[in-house]
Order: C-alpha cells, then structure tokens, then sequence
C-alpha cells in the first residue's frame, strides 16, 4: 500500500491552475495504459488515472446521478494514494462538471448524463437482450485465464497490492458505493497483473456489462461480505502462487455474482 502519512508538497495558485487546465485536458483524451504499480510516478499522473478511473465508473453506469463518493479517506484506501493527489482528481472533476461538492467534504456524481459517456462496448448489449449465462460463460473465459497468468507472472508488489485490496474491502460491508469502487480496483490490479493488455481490456468490458444489477445484487445484506471473503481466498493463493487454487476460488465467485446478478433480474422483473 502506498504511504499516506507523506504529504506531498502543495503547488502555487498559478501553477495548481496549470496543473488542473492539464488535468481536464487529459480526461478528454483516450486514457494511457495504467501505470499503477510500475515504480514510481509523479502527481500529477496519479491524479490523472485516478480521474479517469472515476471518469470510466461514470461511463460504465457503476456511479449514477446522485450517487455520493465515498470519503477521502476511503477513496485513498480503494485506490492506496495519499489525499493531496486525489484531491487535485476531484478537483479537475467538479470543474469539469462531472462532479459536485457538497457539505461535509463529500461530492457526488451531477446530473451528467451518463448516454453521453457511455462506452460501445459497454452498450453492445441492451437490457433486452442480456443473458447472464452468455456473460458469465464469457467472464469465465477470459477471468480465469487472467488469474492463472498472474499466478505466473505478478511480482511480489503486484501481489501484495491485490492482497490488500481484498483484505480492505472488509471495511465496507455496509457501503456499497465504497465497495463497488473498491472491488473495481481489486479487479483490475488483478488483471494488469497478468501482463496481458488485450485479455484485460476484455475482462473490463466483461466486468462493466450488467452492472445497474450488480449495483442492486450489491446492496443486499451479505453479498459483500460474501465477495469479500471469496477476493481474500483469490488474493491468498495468488500470493502463494498456487494457480489451480486462486482459478478454483475464482470461479466460486464469479458464480457468486452471477448468482446475485440473477436474483436481482428476478427483483427487477417482479417490480416492473
């Protein structure tokens, strides 16, 4: 995890502007292939991927109009970067419009429509068409490979990162917003960890279909806890670098989601 007791040195008035028209200017342009975990990295580029995390949540329909991030404190933990980065994030977001500040130090998600940041993957499917079976068949496919490959291949940082990644989601039973950004982050250092640039692209346009669901599946008591627990037994045999456990273990929870995914089409159906 990153150390968030250094804090890093504040910019003047006219340079923390310069920073920010930067900022904004890169949240428009196509996002670079993420650094997280590749040495050392100046601010100013954390802050830029953080964005454009947040940025992909929006898009992706994971964060909706109205939805309040969660703490600074918790987002720093989610994405293990000290507060003064994530700030300048925020920051560039709000001015941006994509985000609001509200009392109490929180922000939350504008009313920005999210057809209009949408990706075509993400669309490929409409609701009409889903079919839960196809999607996890598909998951299964390119996860569980994923995991494998980073059984192999993750250096020791990579997996101590989604180790703690896992074992962090223990403080958000009961916060799915703070979850669902968590679980985002457990995923993709997973996946960046396989060394493999085009199976995770297709694991996150995979990981990205269905989730108005999954944000209703994750808002029932216990299936956190639940996912929690199954990303520790992942994370554990991906430290241990025994992949034929960490894909067993995998495969449960993608059957785990699937499952709740189910559960709240039926939900769904039985209100409409």
């Amino acid at each position: 995890m990153t150390d968030k007791s250094k804090e890093e040195p504040g910019l003047g008035e006219g340079e923390a502007s310069d920073a920010f028209a930067d900022l904004i200017d890169s949240t428009r342009r196509p996002s670079a292939r993420s650094r997280f975990g590749g040495g050392a990295l100046e601010r100013r580029s954390i802050s830029e991927q953080v964005a454009n995390r947040i940025m992909a949540m929006i898009k992706s329909g994971n964060l909706k109009a109205g939805d309040r991030l969660p703490t600074e404190a918790q987002m720093g933990i989610a994405f293990g970067i000290s507060r003064p980065p994530l700030r300048e994030a925020l920051k560039a977001l709000t001015l941006m419009g994509v985000l609001e500040s509200r009392q109490g130090g929180h922000y939350a998600v504008t009313d920005l429509s999210p057809s209009r940041l949408v990706a075509p993957f993400n669309i490929m499917l409409s609701v009409g068409d889903y079919d839960v079976d196809e999607h996890f068949e598909a998951r299964k496919v390119v996860d569980l490979d994923l995991v494998r490959l980073c059984c192999r291949r993750a250096n020791r940082e990579q997996r101590e990162r989604i180790l703690q990644h896992a074992l962090d989601g223990m403080a958000f039973y009961n916060d799915p917003i703070a979850f669902r950004l968590l679980d985002v982050e457990f995923h993709r250092s997973l996946n960046e960890s396989a060394g493999n640039r085009l199976l995770t692209a297709l694991a996150q346009g995979l990981y990205d279909i269905g989730l108005d669901l999954r944000r209703t599946a994750s808002a029932v008591p216990g299936h956190i806890e639940k996912s929690v627990k199954q990303h520790i037994a992942v994370a554990e045999a991906i430290m241990s670098e025994d992949a034929d456990t960490a894909v067993a273990a995998y495969g449960e929870h993608l059957d785990h989601i699937r499952d709740t995914t189910i559960e709240a089409m039926l939900k769904a159906r039985a209100a409409s």
